[in-house]
């Protein structure tokens, strides 16, 4: 990663964040979630919204096996 490089913040379906430059295409499976800037405004962004690691599916599963 670069320094002078633009990121936006992205999430996949399972609610997993990533960084990806602003200037290149998004990926298959990611959606924007409006947050661009420096590598270090969007990890800080990233480290602020996602605060369980684990995958949607996984919490999904958990949360119904304890109801």
């Amino acid at each position: 990663m670069d320094e002078n490089t633009r990121y936006q913040v992205l999430r996949n379906d399972e609610d997993q964040y990533s960084l990806w430059p602003a200037d290149i295409e998004v990926p298959a499976g990611w959606q924007p979630v409006g947050k661009e800037g420096t590598e270090a405004e969007c990890t800080a962004y990233v480290d602020e919204v996602w605060t369980d690691m684990r995958p949607r599916s996984l919490r999904e599963r958990m949360e119904n096996a304890g109801s």
